[in-house]
């Protein structure tokens, strides 16, 4: 059995780490609370952007043809595809980190398999940097200190790159794989289609006898109108998946410290109980040994 001094040792030590969770606990709800009104606070803008967008397509003639929704055919050669993927800078946060690697692997090697694909890799996160470098992957641009900062100034730097690769057909297809925050105790990592875009999802129903084009014009064309919404839809994707990442990574955080501020706790009473039981053991060993002397001397 320890000893009551290595016992208090360690009450000390597992106290004075049950601080640091709770500390750690406070600091990830307050940074998730912030970034989620970031977050509210410009999406009617973004849902504005979609609107028009899904306005556009549903009544303009022969939009699909559009450069954004080129799919291209890559029949004579490897299709190149980009895959934004978004961990986090720290761990301490359960299987966050696990979680949208996992997903982002098995997205590389399921494209991988139906075709011919030439993959590239741009990292948000330090913990998903570390991880592809150690696997041997190319990793091609790096976003440093973007994960603990999400701001819409960074997701206009990514989303331009990533446009301009498009455009300039360096790329074929780009895909954003991030975690999507359920609830407060739920996270669930995603995958984004982000270029070339689908007519699919942007289809809203018509209302019968509608005669939309009559009454309303996009100058100087629909097209034109196109350019200008696009890029802006595309950083609005990009922003919303890093801040709702960010959510997802200081929930996840929440969770863990909770839970390892709980096994503290677990821990100290166990210790106490143990610490108690040497205790008790002292006590009786000293007053059996004050017993026995005392017989000595009769």
């Amino acid at each position: 059995m320890a000893s009551m001094s290595d016992i208090r040792s360690r009450i000390k030590s597992i106290k004075d780490t049950m601080q640091i969770t709770k500390a750690m606990n406070l600091i990830a709800s307050s940074k998730m609370q912030k970034a989620r009104k970031q977050l509210n606070d410009t999406l009617p803008y973004f849902e504005k952007i979609q609107a028009t967008m899904k306005d556009i397509i549903a009544h303009s003639t022969g939009i699909e043809t559009h450069k954004y929704f080129d799919k291209r055919d890559s029949s004579s050669g490897p299709r190149k595809i980009g895959y934004v993927i978004i961990t986090a800078d720290k761990g301490l946060c359960g299987s966050y980190n696990h979680n949208v690697i996992k997903l982002a692997e098995e997205t590389m090697k399921h494209h991988s398999e139906i075709q011919h694909t030439e993959q590239f890799l741009f990292v948000i996160g330090q913990m998903g940097r570390d991880y592809f470098i150690r696997k041997n992957y190319n990793i091609d641009v790096e976003f440093l200190y973007t994960a603990q900062s999400p701001t819409f100034y960074r997701a206009r730097e990514i989303g331009e790159l990533l446009i301009s690769l498009f455009e300039q057909q360096m790329l074929d297809e780009i895909y954003i794989i991030y975690t999507h925050i359920k609830s407060a105790i739920k996270q669930q990592p995603e995958i984004i289609k982000v270029l070339p875009l689908e007519k699919s999802e942007f289809d809203i129903p018509l209302e019968p006898g509608e005669r939309y084009k009559e009454y309303l014009e996009y100058s100087p064309s629909p097209e034109k109108v196109m350019d200008i919404l696009v890029p802006g839809y595309v950083k609005g994707l990009i922003f919303g998946a890093l801040v709702e990442s960010f959510c997802s990574e200081q929930s996840a955080r929440m969770l863990a410290m909770d839970s390892a501020t709980n096994s503290a706790k677990e821990m100290i009473k166990q210790l106490t109980l143990l610490y108690n039981h040497a205790r008790q053991a002292a006590i009786t060993q000293e007053i059996s040994e004050i017993v026995g002397g005392s017989r000595i001397f009769q």
